[in-house]
């Protein structure tokens, strides 16, 4: 399907793997012209080269999200390359377990910088851009603002944060038809995932029992088959589309199978 989104240019911020590479692959197939920001410059390199081997236009910058400055500098380098913004993906934001029985103050308070006020500093910053473009946002969230997950109470902040600033953002912004959506993700098959999983007591055991929980086809998330629906909510074919949070989990988060034998 042609999505529309020829020679648009569509910020992506996060390195050039796992969910990103899948968003940049597509959104490359559909003609977009994307424009990657993120901290490793080797990831994304390898990325970039593979896109631009393939005849697609991927530009990066290397940068830490955290700061309001790195920020706005990245969205001015993008501008003053191609002059316009039409969609900013905002997905970077590692896990990092900071709990109240054993966590400080201060790693809380800078984990929450790394994984949801640059989405904050990435929006005010393209802003001015997405309104003459009338362009389109999308927040890539984790499940766990819904669901929990064990020793992780500033991936559930982050997360809370990331799913409410969509609803404001969809609200503020209706006046310059700037639509803001979210696609929640759970188990995903990415190298991030992967190591995530390497990191746990029982890998094994620990990744049988999330398959588990997968109500359809039993198995994780794809790559692309989150980035088919961000390219999606980036459209025109969604234009009448916002303030949604819209899961692409297998029914993860909300479907129970029931047992075998009932």
């Amino acid at each position: 399907m042609d999505l529309g989104l020829k020679n648009k240019v569509i910020i992506i911020t996060g390195s050039g793997s796992g969910i990103v590479e899948g968003i940049v692959r597509v959104l490359s197939e559909e003609g977009a012209v994307i424009a990657m920001v993120g901290r490793s410059r080797e990831d994304n390199q390898k990325l970039q080269n593979k896109i631009v081997k393939s005849g697609g236009d991927l530009f990066s910058v290397e940068t830490e999200l955290g700061e309001p400055a790195a920020c706005e500098k990245a969205v001015e380098a993008i501008v003053q390359k191609y002059g316009r913004i039409e969609g900013l993906v905002n997905n970077a934001g590692a896990d990092d377990p900071v709990v109240p029985e054993s966590g400080n103050d201060e790693r809380f308070m800078e984990s929450l910088r790394g994984k949801l006020v640059h989405y904050y500093l990435m929006a005010q910053r393209a802003l001015p851009y997405l309104k003459i473009s009338k362009g389109a946002i999308v927040n890539v969230n984790p499940k766990t603002a819904e669901t929990g997950q064990d020793n992780n109470s500033v991936c559930a902040a982050a997360d809370g944060g990331r799913n409410a600033l969509t609803r404001e953002w969809a609200v503020e912004l209706l006046k310059y038809s700037i639509r803001v959506n979210a696609v929640i993700v759970s188990a995903y098959c990415t190298p991030e995932y992967e190591s995530w999983i390497r990191d746990l007591k029982n890998p094994n055991e620990n990744i049988k029992e999330i398959i588990a929980k997968i109500s359809l086809e039993t198995r994780m998330t794809k790559p692309l088959e989150i980035a088919h629906v961000v390219a999606f909510l980036l459209s025109d074919k969604s234009s009448h589309t916002t303030g949604q949070l819209i899961h692409v989990d297998g029914g993860n988060a909300h479907l129970v199978k029931a047992p075998a034998n009932t």
